[in-house]
């Protein structure tokens, strides 16, 4: 008899119902592939807003000015956030990207999970709410005239959805860490 151990199979074999199941993810691809499409779609619209601004920059106010490139920035955070879902979600739903070692590689995305994907896109919301409740203060000014975009309960519901976006934010966190703690406990660590 030997007394060589036997090598353990390095993959078992895996029923034809958990490779359907693990095989499903990859009905996301297109998911995906989608939201790269509306990427293009922001950059045409983040280039038509810059064209109109750069046209218009000698007969524009300094707020009509400072509204344009607030929406400019509240498209980049859109993008930002499509950045993140397309890149974060693919990584942690579909499959591995294997850029380890690429120097383009998003510093965020070696820790990534579900978990912190949440926590980043909830704040990436406020942050889009914030310019978006910003651009409303600045038109403010205008409230009561015929040049208001919104109205008084217009800009009150604005607050309220983003204290809203706030507070989930908050919680989503607050949620994550609660987690984060109870597993750290259950591996025995404090």
């Amino acid at each position: 008899m030997s007394s060589e151990p036997k090598a353990p199979l390095a993959n078992p074999p895996v029923g034809l119902f958990p490779r359907l199941i693990f095989g499903s993810r990859w009905l996301q691809l297109p998911l995906y592939v989608g939201l790269i499409v509306a990427q293009a779609v922001y950059v045409l619209l983040f280039l038509k807003e810059l064209w109109h601004l750069v046209a218009h920059s000698f007969d524009a106010s300094e707020q009509q000015i400072m509204l344009v490139v607030l929406g400019l920035i509240d498209v980049v955070m859109i993008s930002n956030l499509l950045v993140m879902v397309i890149v974060g979600g693919y990584e942690t739903f579909v499959s591995r990207l294997n850029l380890r070692g690429h120097p383009d590689e998003p510093e965020w995305l070696s820790h990534v999970n579900a978990s912190v994907l949440k926590i980043k896109l909830a704040m990436a919301i406020v942050g889009i709410s914030s310019i978006s409740l910003l651009r409303t203060f600045i038109e403010a000014g205008n409230l009561g005239t015929t040049r208001s975009n919104f109205t008084e309960t217009g800009v009150m519901w604005q607050v309220l959805i983003h204290l809203t976006f706030i507070i989930s934010a908050i919680g989503i966190a607050w949620v994550d860490r609660l987690s984060d703690n109870g597993h750290r406990k259950e591996a025995g660590q404090h």
